[in-house]
């Protein structure tokens, strides 16, 4: 971590860019080994997207272009936005049941007649490699049990800090921001690392003097440039999950992206911070990459047990006389007795 005073700090940037691209690279190299031993292992994800949101279909290209450079099939989904809330689970279950489908996620926001939550409780949770279910969520927040897959920006975040050599053990984490997909989560991860965990939320009082006293500060409210510098503890580490667009008549396109935290004056007071774009959202697609090849290699292993098992039930089907140097077949019917 650099060095900070009050006046001025050249803080450690995050490259989450630079991280995701060596997570693809394994990736890679992981899959292609695995299908010099074993030529059929293909790994897959499936995508839903419902409606034609042009901030969805910009992350789904993002993700379709990591897992062509991984060598992860893609297969998308693209249904009208006035499909009924049944019909999506129908297709939900099919590819619940499609074994060539390793992973599987629908791509957020739904339209408003749609539950959120009974869809994503509908995915099967052993393809659930967004780590959305709650079966997924609920062993990831207990301390005794390991969860399937870890939701992709949490995981992404404690990577990337791992990457950077940043200790957690100790510190005083605070996360601004409690929803499902990165606030409670990244909270229950950093407190798995030995951090001491503050969550901040709209109701939290007194929010700029608990940021204050943050070694470690991930913000993931969706408001841009919420966060001041002068909120923040000289030397922290700053994580910005935001990405926001706003106006900017100095680019052709009279937009910028920026991020939940003002990053001009974050960056003379933050010891490490992360870039926007090119922290954590690059890190999130990454994760997702690597839950697909994990739930992939699972699928395998299940697959060779299984073949191994058939094998010992077989085997007392075929025995051989000592005697008469003769093989025996056993009646069904003796087998049964058994």
């Amino acid at each position: 971590m650099s060095q900070c005073t009050q006046r001025a700090c050249m803080p450690k940037i995050l490259d989450g860019k630079a991280l995701a691209n060596e997570v693809r690279k394994r990736v890679k190299e992981n899959i292609k080994s695995t299908q010099a031993k074993v030529p059929d292992y293909k790994p897959r994800l499936a995508v839903v997207q419902v409606g034609t949101r042009e901030d969805s279909s910009v992350y789904l290209r993002m993700k379709q272009r990591a897992a062509k450079e991984t060598g992860i099939g893609f297969t998308l989904e693209q249904l009208p936005e006035s499909i009924s809330e049944q019909e999506l689970l129908n297709r939900v279950r099919e590819l619940n049941e499609d074994s060539k489908v390793h992973g599987m996620i629908v791509q957020m926001p739904l339209p408003p007649h749609i539950n959120e939550t009974t869809v994503i409780e509908a995915i099967d949770y052993h393809k659930d490699v967004d780590g959305f279910h709650a079966l997924n969520v609920g062993k990831m927040a207990k301390r005794s049990t390991t969860p399937l897959f870890l939701p992709c920006t949490p995981k992404g975040i404690i990577e990337l800090l791992k990457a950077n050599k940043i200790s957690l053990s100790g510190k005083n984490a605070v996360v601004v921001g409690r929803s499902d997909i990165v606030g409670f989560p990244v909270a229950a991860l950093l407190s798995a690392e030995d951090a001491t965990v503050t969550i901040c939320h709209s109701k939290t009082e007194n929010i700029k003097s608990v940021i204050n006293k943050a070694d470690v500060l991930v913000v993931a409210i969706g408001q841009p440039e919420f966060i001041k510098g002068e909120w923040i503890k000289p030397g922290a580490v700053v994580i910005d999950v935001g990405i926001n667009s706003v106006t900017d008549t100095s680019k052709a396109s009279g937009k910028r992206l920026v991020g939940d935290v003002e990053y001009e004056t974050a960056s003379k007071v933050a010891g490490a911070i992360t870039p926007v774009p090119g922290g954590v959202g690059p890190m999130t697609v990454a994760m997702l990459m690597e839950n697909t090849m994990i739930s992939a290699n699972r699928a395998l292993e299940h697959r060779n047990e299984c073949q191994t098992v058939c094998e010992e039930r077989l085997q007392p089907l075929f025995s051989f006389n000592l005697f008469s140097k003769k093989f025996l077949i056993s009646t069904s019917k003796e087998v049964h007795k058994k």
